[in-house]
């Protein structure tokens, strides 16, 4: 499975009003041409360009009762996907609430 989930945050909504983009974590061995595919063919939209960036997880350290727990995020990888121009000029839109 390549798409794990679509990322949707106040930045990531302004970047689809503003530009077409959207963003999704996605598994980190894929690579920008098996993402492209599985975006076209799960939301039948035309992709542009994939830009992908790799998170790494931090560190964590918490204070109990009994012991210090420590242990980290984990590391992932988001792709941001900027959709083509449509018959109209405008950008092709992904709607992610379809299928609720």
């Amino acid at each position: 499975m390549i798409l794990k989930k679509p990322l949707i945050t106040e930045k990531t909504s302004k970047m689809i009003e503003e530009k077409g983009q959207y963003t999704f974590i996605v598994d980190a061995q894929a690579n920008k041409i098996e993402i492209k595919k599985a975006i076209e063919k799960m939301y039948n939209v035309t992709v542009e360009s994939v830009n992908t960036i790799n998170y790494a997880g931090k560190p964590k350290t918490r204070y109990t009762k009994s012991k210090v727990i420590t242990g980290h995020t984990p590391n992932y990888r988001k792709a941001i996907v900027t959709t083509a121009l449509g018959e109209d000029g405008e950008r092709e839109m992904i709607d992610f609430y379809d299928n609720i």
